[in-house]
């Protein structure tokens, strides 16, 4: 439903403030070199050990006089290397060529499998490559870390909840899909590695709760329409609803990563180290921004050109007011808008309501940001209720939380292409 809207004014959300991830085309350089220096330090230090076992120590092998050289049964001997110390006389090689025993081992210890001798003429083949450890287990494996840092990266999970839900599945496997990485919609160890080169890999900070957070105004918002009007504005019911919504995580988290905390005015509480939106933008958006919405996965995206700079969960449409397909444009955007509600417009609708005018506020029914559309009476815009974003439908339009609705109007400008598929 499209609210009333003044003329959209120099609003929105700081480019410089938004760092848009440019979309790598494989493993970021600092992971990869990582990897193959200590692939290559293994490999050394596999190699040298190797090398060190095939020599005999003096306490081992000492040689006899010539006369009285024999050689020992193939059970008790291993081969020395192709070039033994000039001072060690050298032994024919026996038909088989198995490691020494280590020096404390009994004697009648079964020597390791033995292996096949160079065939005469012919140099030893090359020791085999070993093998490289695999990557430590994707840690710490906590939902909310996770979600923490693709939020940080631009890749918003929703709300961060704690929980590994659909929302966070859809992030994980845009994050993968733009960094080149297997799309798996989980927290592999790669993942988890480029995740944390990609974010800083902080998910948690401290906040002290000010003054202002807690002086209000707080409401008790209601669920009917008309007594919603009624309010000279629609803002926060509490603090901790405050504090939720300015680090994009559900009341419920925060309490439990507190739950000494009475979320007063002087507190110094953990929260979600999530990527800063304020409500209006200071530096001019993309020149080529656009909009995608996938109807069928619920996602939204803004690219430029070859740069996605940002992906986000969304509710589009339902059954009885579906997405409409197609390519359309942004008319303007209209900050913390008055909601005129017209009954008539809402399949759902209380018929006997009548029409009304909700005030501003993060608890109005299209939240602190409308994004209107080409298409009339459709808008992209924030809610009040952001732990139903992909979960719930909508009246036709694309709903979104208040802070990735507003990071999407910081990105846009009359005229930004908008595409709706299937």
């Amino acid at each position: 439903m499209k609210p009333a809207m003044d003329k959209p004014g120099g609003s929105g959300r700081p480019a410089s403030s938004l760092v848009p991830p440019a979309r790598p085309r494989g493993r970021p350089a600092g992971i990869r070199a990582v990897l193959v220096s200590a692939a290559l330090l293994l490999a050394a230090a596999t190699g040298s050990g190797r090398q060190a076992q095939a020599v005999p120590q003096p306490a081992q092998l000492q040689a006899p006089p010539p006369a009285q050289l024999q050689a020992p049964p193939p059970s008790e001997l291993q081969a020395p290397p192709a070039a033994p110390a000039p001072s060690r006389p050298s032994l024919a090689p026996p038909a088989q060529n198995p490691p020494p025993p280590p020096p404390t081992a009994a004697p009648q210890s079964p020597p390791p499998p033995p292996q096949n001798p160079p065939a005469p003429g012919e140099s030893p083949a090359a020791p085999a490559a070993p093998t490289v450890p695999p990557l430590p287990p994707a840690s710490p494996q906590e939902a909310a870390d996770v979600q923490a840092l693709l939020d940080r990266v631009n890749f918003s999970p929703g709300v961060v909840d704690g929980a590994f839900g659909e929302n966070t599945r859809k992030a994980l496997a845009g994050f993968q899909e733009a960094h080149d990485l297997p799309v798996t919609g989980q927290v592999d160890p790669l993942t988890w590695q480029n995740l944390l080169a990609a974010s800083g890999g902080k998910p948690w900070t401290e906040y002290t709760i000010t003054a202002d957070d807690t002086k209000g105004p707080f409401y008790e918002i209601p669920a009917d329409m008309e007594a919603k009007a009624k309010l000279p504005a629609l803002g926060y019911e509490s603090p901790l609803q405050l504090l939720a919504e300015r680090f994009h995580a559900s009341e419920k988290l925060l309490h439990a990563r507190n739950p000494q905390a009475q979320f007063v005015a002087g507190e110094t509480i953990q929260v979600p180290n999530v990527r800063q939106v304020p409500e209006r933008r200071t530096a001019s958006p993309p020149a080529n921004a656009r909009i995608v919405v996938s109807k069928s996965r619920l996602t939204l995206t803004v690219d430029n050109g070859d740069d996605l700079l940002f992906f986000a969960p969304v509710s589009a449409g339902s059954e009885h007011d579906p997405l409409p397909l197609g390519n359309w444009k942004v008319l303007g955007v209209s900050h913390r808008p008055v909601f005129h509600y017209n009954p008539q417009l809402f399949w759902d609708a209380n018929p006997k309501n009548a029409k009304a005018a909700i005030a501003p506020g993060p608890n109005n029914p299209v939240g602190l940001v409308w994004i209107d559309l080409s298409k009339e009476h459709y808008g992209i815009h924030g809610t009040p209720d952001p732990e139903k974003i992909g979960t719930t439908y909508s009246h036709g339009c694309v709903r979104m939380t208040n802070w990735d609705a507003l990071t999407v109007a910081g990105l846009v400008k009359p005229g930004t292409a908008v595409v709706f598929e299937p």
